[in-house]
């Protein structure tokens, strides 16, 4: 008896005379896509926060969000090396379960991460740009200020991923010379023998917290910083020869990005008392001005994490309007939303789509702006990550029983199992020591996606009673 299973992406197509995406990538630019993706906000903004769960051994909790990426990323591997189309996990899930409303809320989910962390970035762009100038702006300019970068990058998406991939490499170019720049001024500072290494093994955390639970709750927050490798799956389709060289890239971007992420973590700390660190709001600014008082990298680092944030923007812009074109494409999603514009090969339905919900987020968060956003909207993109990444290492697993047409990456028997283990684990409120509030955001954003797949669900019926 054969076996029933979700369609193949070949075999199923957007539209007659529909134009495919642009092939543009190669393995440079896919590489400084995933870096540029990975370094930005997180590092930027929450080292002072990670310190102030856990102590001097800030470096700990990135350690172990690097290992959990790294687990995970060899699951992405495999599913996007046999699968090399658009859309991520939300197509790896539909084709391992074939349930379109798991799929619906895995898209989604992972949409959701990508407008927050973009919104995210907006608001803490306009609020480095008003830094860096030194202008007494209110929370209005500040929001007219993020509306206005989020139409840019509308406007940037809209213009072609060439141009997009472009600006990203100016962008990573950018905030990687900022985070090197503060590991060589703590390094000069360290060698001149004013450094305490003695706070980098010691842990501090609150009276009501173990130490284990302690680095789980910084391992949470630190997640957000890790996250983006699985932005670049949705680029499979303008990759060139994905098979060959995403493991390569992956790997090599992981790798650089961990080693960087650890390096600041332990200067920071080492430079600054923790204290003084989980304080600031600006806290490598902090690190710069202790370890090199009057040097004017100090007051050019606002700017610097205004470019660092803006490239977390538009590649999350692009993330998210490419997996909605992916789920358009495989007729999960309402057909519109694969629409490719004809001179540009740009999926522009899905662009203005994502870009729309961003505006109206970027709005509802600066309704509360005493709120810490970052860290919470950086919270819950890494709660709905988490999440996700648990069932694409469970899809690993249940796609095996399929066979590909040519050769691809595996990750193995085990690294599937302790990636979905380990991702459910910091998804856990007992577990992770998450604040409520992340899992509130997440709950009212799963739920609109479930009134969204209803309403489909609906229109779909509606259309196929009229055919009949």
């Amino acid at each position: 008896m054969s076996q029933t299973r979700p369609p193949s992406p070949t075999e199923e197509t957007s539209g007659a005379g529909e134009p495919s995406l642009k092939q543009v990538m190669g393995p440079g630019l896919l590489l400084l896509f995933i870096v540029g993706d990975i370094l930005g906000t997180g590092i930027y903004a929450l080292t002072g926060e990670i310190a102030g769960e856990v102590g001097g051994a800030a470096w700990l909790p990135f350690a172990v969000a690097f290992a959990v990426a790294l687990i995970t990323a060899c699951s992405y591997l495999e599913l996007v090396t046999k699968y090399p189309q658009a859309a991520g996990a939300a197509l790896y899930v539909h084709r391992a379960f074939g349930k379109h409303l798991l799929t619906f809320l895995v898209c989604f989910a992972v949409m959701c991460s990508g407008i927050t962390s973009a919104s995210a970035a907006s608001r803490a762009f306009a609020a480095n740009l008003s830094t860096g100038f030194g202008l007494d702006a209110g929370n209005g300019v500040i929001l007219l200020i993020a509306l206005a970068f989020m139409l840019l990058v509308l406007a940037v998406n809209l213009r072609g991923v060439g141009e997009s991939v472009k600006i990203n490499v100016l962008l990573t170019a950018v905030e990687l010379s900022g985070l090197l720049i503060v590991i060589l001024v703590s390094l000069y500072f360290i060698l001149g023998g004013n450094a305490d290494f003695s706070r980098v093994v010691t842990f501090e955390t609150a009276s009501d917290k173990s130490v284990f639970l302690a680095v789980s709750t910084a391992t949470s927050l630190a997640f957000f910083a890790m996250v983006g490798f699985e932005d670049s799956v949705n680029m499979a389709e303008e990759t060139k020869n994905p098979a060959r060289i995403f493991p390569r890239m992956i790997f090599t971007g992981l790798g650089i990005t961990g080693l960087i992420y650890v390096l600041v973590s332990i200067c920071a700390v080492a430079v600054v008392p923790v204290g003084q660190l989980s304080e600031s709001e600006t806290p490598l600014a902090t690190v710069v001005q202790t370890a090199a008082p009057g040097f004017p990298i100090s007051d050019l680092l606002p700017f610097i994490s205004m470019f660092a944030v803006a490239n977390s923007a538009l590649i999350n812009m692009l993330m998210a309007s490419r997996l909605l074109y992916g789920m358009g494409k495989q007729g999960v999603l309402p057909p519109f939303l694969a629409k490719v514009h004809p001179g540009r090969r740009t999926p522009q339905a899905a662009i203005v789509f994502t870009t729309v919900i961003a505006l109206g987020l970027i709005t509802f968060v600066s309704l509360s702006p005493d709120s810490p956003v970052v860290s919470l909207l950086g919270g819950t993109t890494s709660l709905l990550l988490l999440a996700v990444f648990a069932l694409v290492n469970v899809s690993v697993l249940v796609l095996r029983r399929e066979r590909a047409a040519s050769e691809h990456f595996s990750a193995g028997r085990v690294l599937p199992v302790v990636g979905a283990i380990t991702c459910v684990y910091l998804v856990l409120p007992w577990s992770s020591g998450r604040p409520s509030g992340q899992y509130e955001i997440a709950g009212v954003l799963l739920a609109l996606g479930l009134v969204l797949w209803v309403l489909t669900w609906f229109a779909r019926r509606k259309e196929n009673a009229n055919a009949g």
